[in-house]
């Protein structure tokens, strides 16, 4: 059942009871609305009437979504950069798999930088995976520079004219101040030869609050222009989505709905608001 859609059938069947407002407020906060959001939510629904509930929860919620451009960034004739980023275990380099196979499938040229040079999981994942969808690959040495193998990948996506060129990094632990100045040098080595189109924070759906945390956190280093959020399921009713964008602003451009390469999608924001409702 939808997030919203207990509170609405009962309240167009007359008056909610005081445990009524105590499960929707706890029901709000389980979903990763935060406390502030949640407040504002129950304001609104106490002083709506029956009939206009749903029309001013929809608007409400809308005017919490960001309202900044969720498509990518792509610059006719050049090569469009992006930099994905993202704490361990959110599911990024499987991400980056994905998008392979989703800019591949749109007849774009895509080459990628296996920047994740300290594990060597991660490298024989996302080479693997460019075998499978048939996007080249670039790495370099184990627990080598990353910031040379993005160079090295920047420097043949260029020569090969290609359409989208990604960067897989490590998973960064976003308190570890030496760890995100890493990312930002990788930033500034690639747009040495080609700007940085992208940068791509990958939020585990699952995560809460911290989430939010990460978004901030990682936008003061490498200016995260989108969010791929994963393991949200097919109707995306969790509100981490609607959470996250009230709080920074970034709009989430992803959905990862599963592990195969296919299970990526694009953000509906209407979609979304009316799978929290109905």
């Amino acid at each position: 059942m939808a997030l919203f859609s207990k509170i609405l059938n009962r309240f167009r069947g007359g008056s909610l009871t005081s445990a009524d407002w105590d499960e929707f407020e706890s029901n709000l906060i389980e979903a990763d609305l935060g406390g502030r959001l949640t407040q504002e939510i129950i304001s609104l629904a106490k002083s709506a009437r029956p009939d206009d509930i749903e029309a001013e929860l929809t608007q409400l919620l809308s005017a919490k979504l960001s309202t900044a451009d969720r498509r990518i960034s792509l610059t006719p004739g050049r090569t469009t950069s992006i930099l994905v980023v993202g704490v361990n275990g959110t599911g990024k380099t499987t991400s980056v798999a994905k998008m392979m196979k989703y800019f591949k499938d749109q007849k774009l040229a895509v080459v990628v930088a296996a920047a994740d040079t300290f594990r060597a999981a991660a490298i024989d994942q996302i080479q693997t995976w460019g075998e499978r969808i048939g996007v080249p690959v670039v790495v370099g040495k184990s627990e080598g520079d990353p910031a040379a193998v993005a160079f090295d990948g920047i420097k043949r996506a260029l020569a090969e004219q290609a359409d989208i060129f990604i960067v897989d990094t490590a998973g960064r632990l976003h308190t570890k101040s030496g760890l995100m100045d890493e990312l930002a040098k990788i930033r500034r080595v690639v747009e040495k030869a080609s700007p940085i189109d992208e940068v791509l924070l990958v939020v585990d759906a699952t995560t809460g609050q911290n989430g939010i945390a990460q978004a901030k956190l990682f936008t003061e280093s490498v200016q995260v222009t989108g969010l791929i959020l994963t393991k949200m399921d097919g109707s995306a009713k969790g509100g981490i989505a609607l959470a996250i964008e009230d709080e920074t602003g970034i709009p989430v451009k992803f959905i990862g709905l599963g592990e195969s390469a296919a299970d990526l999608r694009l953000f509906d924001a209407q979609s979304y608001i009316q799978g929290l409702l109905l």
